[in-house]
């Protein structure tokens, strides 16, 4: 038993070594990487888009800062505070039938503890919801909860769009991707016909579609060669404790948004479990496509990442909506408040 018990105080011990030293490793990693820049992007109208639990972040993020966020797309998510009860509802949020108006319920109980933003700035909100006919991971009553949850809450059905009969899986979907709609498997980037028929030419975009409906108005085409490149940059700076989030982000930045007084818009991408780049590659940041219509639109771009950590409960790699990082679905979220405060440092003039 003297045994037994020996070997398992020196495997805690093993463990415990081991992570006093990860923090220090990333953080000389972070070290060499370049800063965020002092951007000068317009903050007060920005739009979000995010795939699975990406889409649950896009959309909590976007009714908790209802009153910056203008526009916002989701691809297989679900409803903001769906995840409040934790770990028991996840199944539920994922695949079942989560409601609408338990959505807004959550919300209003949030508003009225000044958690979130107001949420009459919803209804000005530009919407596209997503899911594939053919989407194993998220069943379609998550997205009907979400469209009612807008439509409850106000947003015009001329703000609202809804897609739901393309076969594809549980994915992304770019004009790039090698897989096609019906696959389900890393780096979950697809591609499926514009007409919602799999292999059908031309292929849909995604990106394209998402930036069109949440920007509104007139949209330039995709630039077909970039003026830039995405760039690696350290995120330590704006981590909150408990973030569970990479030492190391992306961010895409048109060459005229780079320059002094060029006002340009900003976009944040949500990547899915297990799709952030340490995981995925550049399958998110770099092919997916926001990247061209960014250019062509003057719209910066922020692709923040999410570490595996399975000692903090989140061994895929996902955004947090059901609490593993504590006060998920409020303005003290500690994902929401890192986020936040790359958006702040992007709009911020200078160097």
């Amino acid at each position: 038993m003297r045994k037994q018990a020996f070997a398992r105080l020196a495997f805690v011990a093993l463990v415990q070594f081991a992570f006093s030293t990860a923090p220090l490793s990333n953080a000389q990693a972070a070290g060499r990487l370049a800063k965020l820049p002092a951007l000068g992007v317009d903050a007060n109208h920005v739009t979000v888009s995010g795939l699975s639990s990406g889409g649950f972040m896009a959309a909590q993020f976007s009714v908790i800062h209802s009153s910056t966020v203008t526009g916002v797309g989701i691809v297989a998510g679900g409803p903001y505070g769906c995840g409040l009860m934790g770990l028991t509802v996840v199944s539920a949020c994922m695949t079942g039938t989560p409601s609408g108006a338990g959505a807004r319920l959550a919300a209003q109980m949030n508003e009225m503890s000044g958690l979130i933003d107001p949420l009459a700035h919803v209804k000005g909100q530009r919407v596209y919801l997503f899911r594939g006919a053919a989407d194993t991971v998220v069943g379609q009553g998550a997205l009907d909860a979400l469209r009612d949850f807008y439509a409850a809450v106000g947003v015009p059905a001329a703000n609202l769009q809804y897609l739901q009969n393309f076969p594809a899986e549980h994915a992304f979907l770019s004009l790039t991707a090698k897989s096609d709609c019906a696959r389900l498997g890393s780096p979950y980037v697809n591609h499926c016909g514009a007409d919602g028929t799999v292999g059908g030419l031309p292929r849909y975009d995604q990106p394209g579609a998402i930036l069109t409906k949440v920007i509104g108005g007139d949209v330039t085409p995709p630039a077909a060669t970039l003026s830039s490149a995405p760039q690696a940059f350290s995120q330590s700076p704006y981590l909150s404790a408990m973030s569970s989030m990479a030492t190391t982000g992306y961010v895409y930045v048109p060459k005229p948004c780079s320059q002094p007084g060029a006002n340009c818009r900003i976009h944040v991408v949500f990547h899915g479990c297990g799709q952030a780049a340490a995981y995925a590659g550049d399958a998110v940041y770099g092919k997916l496509g926001y990247n061209a219509w960014a250019d062509s639109n003057r719209i910066v771009v922020l692709y923040p990442q999410v570490e595996k950590s399975p000692l903090s409960g989140n061994p895929m790699g996902c955004w947090d909506w059901w609490g593993y990082t504590g006060p998920f679905a409020t303005r003290y979220g500690p994902q929401t408040q890192s986020v936040q405060a790359m958006i702040d440092r992007l709009a911020e003039t200078g160097n």
